[in-house]
């Protein structure tokens, strides 16, 4: 059924100002609160239209009116204006984003504290590789007779690095010679690939130097399976407690664990959005996992390039600002899309004109 236009603004007042106050609205106030210029009783009238149609909900008979999570899908896919980011807002999330540290890793935690900061709700980020990682460069630094450095560069641009210690003395020449060899022979190999290649290697090559060779390749392979199995970053899962929604201990501890230790649970949740471009939101029951079913997720993706992509998010109630929520994750993704293909990054937006609501 489609609603009235009437309707329509009345379901948007009511859900705007229950994401400012958390508290049910009533029909005298939303009278004050919109231009209809119609009598608090046909509003009363059209809440109950609402609240028939599972637009709205009553929580207690006396009680004013507050979304229902079909309420909110109606808001943001057909009420909900697009709201753009002020001047000093651009400025904070660029500030943050020009990070000195551009290991993969760091980057990624680092963007998901600044948007829990930015929304006051607990945050989550991870990249993805739609298909399997290669390692794309060796390189051996030789750090004194006894050591070196073992650097790999992954075909995501992901750098690792790590010391090794040996019994016995080496020499430059043989540090380039393995460096060589690891390039010819391990480049371009996919993590299941890796272990038949050394044992092909291990058939030709001298004693001391499949040694070195298996140290080098092993650390290869944890860097792939670590890309494999990819990490997900929360921060500020103690927000849930900021919102009266969550003053059920139970309720917010439930949630708290499933942000904090179940990984493949929060992996899973991120995933899907991968090819998705712009800004997703999951309302109440859309979500799949049962920790997430009274509560709203938004999600953004972002390209790492070479084939990566990575997915920023919140967790917060349904009553979420979702304008806003959304306008910082779509900037933030497309800022780590431009500071992992070139150093530009978006442009500032003034704020948009607008009345203040």
């Amino acid at each position: 059924m489609e609603l009235s236009e009437r309707k329509k603004k009345i379901l948007r007042a009511v859900v705007e100002r229950y994401i400012q106050t958390a508290e049910p609205i009533g029909s005298k106030a939303l009278q004050e609160l919109t231009d209809l210029n119609v009598s608090s009783a046909t509003i009363r009238n059209e809440l109950a239209d609402l609240t028939e149609l599972g637009y709205l909900e009553q929580p207690h008979t006396s009680a004013g009116r507050i979304p229902s999570p079909k309420g909110y899908r109606l808001y943001v896919n057909e009420l909900m204006e697009e709201q753009r980011l002020s001047l000093e807002e651009t400025k904070q999330i660029n500030d943050a984003l020009h990070l000195k540290m551009r290991e993969l890793d760091k980057v990624i935690d680092q963007a998901g504290r600044m948007v829990s900061q930015l929304t006051n709700y607990p945050a989550f980020a991870l990249a993805g590789n739609p298909r399997r990682p290669t390692i794309k460069r060796f390189d051996l630094i030789l750090v004194d007779s006894a050591s070196f450095i073992a650097v790999v560069m992954t075909d995501g641009n992901l750098v690792k690095n790590k010391l090794f210690r040996l019994p016995t003395d080496l020499s430059e020449p043989q540090l380039q010679l393995l460096t060589t060899l690891l390039n010819t022979a391990f480049v371009g190999k996919t993590l299941d690939q890796l272990t038949p290649e050394l044992m092909r290697v291990a058939e030709h090559a001298a004693g001391g130097s499949y040694g070195l060779i298996s140290l080098v390749v092993s650390f290869a392979m944890e860097v792939l399976d670590s890309l494999e199995n990819s990490s997900v970053y929360t921060a500020g899962t103690s927000h849930i407690l900021d919102h009266p929604e969550y003053q059920d201990v139970g309720k917010a501890q439930k949630l708290m664990t499933y942000l904090s230790e179940d990984r493949a649970l929060a992996q899973s949740l991120a995933l899907p959005a991968l090819n998705d471009d712009g800004a997703k939101i999951l309302i109440g029951p859309e979500n799949v996992a049962e920790e997430l079913k009274d509560s709203s997720v938004v999600l953004a993706s972002y390209d790492i390039g070479d084939g990566m992509k990575g997915v920023i998010g919140v967790v917060g109630p349904t009553r979420m600002d979702y304008a806003k929520v959304a306008a910082k994750l779509s900037y933030v993704a497309d800022g780590l899309s431009k500071l992992f293909g070139t150093p530009e990054l978006p442009p500032a937006e003034p704020a948009k004109d607008k009345k203040e609501e």
